[in-house]
C-alpha cells in the first residue's frame, strides 16, 4: 500500500482564507509561491492585491498588473466568465477565481495535492481538503488508468469527466488535474524546460513577445526533503 504523503513526489497546497469583505488565496508548490488578496463589497471586487513570492521565469512578475486589471470591479460571481487567462499568469488567475468562489465561506479551506514520482511508469495523484482525501487517480503516460470512469482520458482532456462529477468535487478535480500536469516538471531535465519559446502561448510569459526574453529563475523546492510543507513560511494576511 502506497502511503502517498511519505512518497517522493510533487506537493502543492492552496490555502483560502475568508474574512468579512476580504479573502486571500495562496498557493505554493515545487516551482511557485503566490498569493492574491481580493477586497470586495459583498458583490464585486474593489481591490486586487497579487503577490509573486517565487516564480520560475524572469518575466513572470510583469503579470501582476494584469490580474489587477482583469478582476478589479468585476462581480465575484462573474470572475469565471472574465476570460483573458492566457494574457495573465495562469496561477494568479486561478487564485483570483478561487478567492471569488470562497469569499462567502465562514472557515478556511486548505487543499493539498500530492502526486507521486513515477513507479513502473505510473503516478498516484490525490487531493485532500482540510486533511480529508476527496479524489485520487492513477495516471500513466498522461492518461488516466484508474478510476474506471475516467480510464483512457488524457490528463489535459478531463473537462467532460469533471463536469459529470458532483458539484462539490468539480473544483478539487480541476485543481488535481492541473497539479498532476505540473508534476511533470519533476521528471523533465531542467535544461529541457528552460526555453520559453518552445512552450505553447498559454500564459503571460509564454506569449511570443515575452517568451524570447524569458529566463529560467527561481528556487525549486522539494518538500519531501525536511519537514517543511508548502506555505509553512507564510501566514494569511486577512
Amino acid at each position: 500500500m502506497v502511503i502517498l504523503h511519505r512518497t517522493p513526489g510533487f506537493r502543492r497546497r492552496f490555502r483560502l482564507t475568508p474574512s468579512p469583505y476580504v479573502v486571500q488565496a495562496e498557493v505554493e508548490d515545487d516551482f511557485h509561491c503566490m498569493s492574491v488578496v481580493v477586497h470586495h463589497d459583498g458583490e464585486k471586487a474593489v481591490q486586487i492585491i497579487p503577490e509573486m513570492r517565487r516564480a520560475p521565469w524572469s518575466t513572470c512578475p510583469g503579470a501582476v498588473e494584469y490580474v489587477v486589471q482583469t478582476f478589479t470591479g468585476v462581480a465575484l460571481r462573474l470572475f469565471a466568465e472574465r476570460g483573458d487567462k492566457k494574457s495573465n499568469c495562469t496561477h494568479l488567475y486561478d487564485l483570483a477565481l478561487l478567492a471569488a468562489n470562497h469569499a462567502a465561506d465562514e472557515e478556511q479551506t486548505v487543499y493539498d495535492i500530492l502526486v507521486s514520482d513515477p513507479v513502473n511508469h505510473q503516478r498516484l495523484a490525490e487531493i485532500r481538503q482540510n486533511g480529508k482525501i476527496l479524489l485520487s487517480w492513477v495516471e500513466s503516460g498522461f492518461q488516466i488508468v484508474k478510476p474506471e470512469s475516467a480510464a483512457g482520458c488524457r490528463l489535459d482532456k478531463l473537462r467532460s469527466w469533471i463536469d459529470g462529477l458532483d458539484q462539490p468535487l468539480q473544483e478539487p478535480a480541476r485543481l488535481l488535474q492541473w497539479g498532476n500536469m505540473l508534476a511533470n516538471g519533476r521528471i523533465i531535465p531542467l535544461e529541457n524546460q528552460s526555453d520559453a519559446t518552445r512552450m505553447p502561448a498559454s500564459c503571460y510569459t509564454f506569449q511570443p513577445e515575452r517568451a524570447q526574453l524569458a529566463k529560467r529563475i527561481g528556487r525549486i523546492r522539494d518538500f519531501i526533503q525536511g519537514n517543511d510543507q508548502p506555505l509553512d513560511e507564510f501566514k494569511p494576511v486577512t
